[in-house]
């Protein structure tokens, strides 16, 4: 339950997640609304109604700001393996991670942001970097998490293919989110449950 605090009494670690979130969702509206270049310090700083040197004081620079957000996706899609492990009834779990996900993927919002960030991860090693990294830590718990549920399908390198699969689905449905926003989230769900189940070989 979260905790309301008197005005000048929250705590010091609550006030600067509060400051560092305040932040990060201006930078985000900011990076949507005008790229990662075009996102200046100037912009974020007005956007979030702080001063450069609050700004600093959380992030070093624009790359710790993406470093940020890539987290945020890494901790949400980390959430649906956990659920996996803990889930009563696999396939049902299964349907409901699918369904948020192909939600969640074709958020415009969100696909744009996710593009940006993909953008500039092609022309700045370092932004690649994050993005690789983040990307290893997830097909390593996707992996983990399909072993640990039963769902087994060969050796590591077969295990890798299928994951890699699965996760070129869903770029590419972001992709065909922004060419046809008119597409049928109900229909494109049933497809994904039905063929995701069918790739990881869960029957009910």
């Amino acid at each position: 339950m979260q905790q309301d605090f008197p005005r000048g009494e929250m705590p010091h670690t609550a006030r600067a997640e509060a400051r560092r979130a305040q932040v990060l969702d201006a930078a985000l509206a900011c990076f949507r609304e005008h790229g990662f270049h075009g996102a200046s310090i100037a912009r974020i700083c007005k956007a979030s109604g702080m001063s450069p040197g609050h700004i600093y004081h959380y992030f070093r620079n624009k790359e710790e700001i993406i470093a940020a957000i890539v987290e945020q996706d890494v901790a949400r899609i980390l959430d649906f393996h956990d659920r996996m492990r803990s889930s009563d009834d696999l396939v049902a779990t299964m349907r409901e991670c699918v369904a948020e996900g192909v939600r969640d993927t074709l958020d415009a919002d969100a696909a744009a942001l996710k593009l940006e960030i993909l953008a500039e991860a092609a022309r700045n090693p370092r932004i690649a970097e994050l993005v690789q990294a983040a990307d290893r830590r997830l097909r390593t718990s996707f992996i983990e998490t399909l072993r640990a549920v039963g769902v087994v399908r060969g050796d590591d390198a077969q295990m890798n293919d299928c994951v890699d699969t699965l996760c070129a689905m869903f770029d590419g449905l972001m992709t065909r989110g922004v060419r046809n926003p008119d597409l049928d989230v109900a229909a494109v769900t049933r497809r994904y449950q039905e063929r995701v189940l069918e790739l990881l070989g869960i029957t009910a």
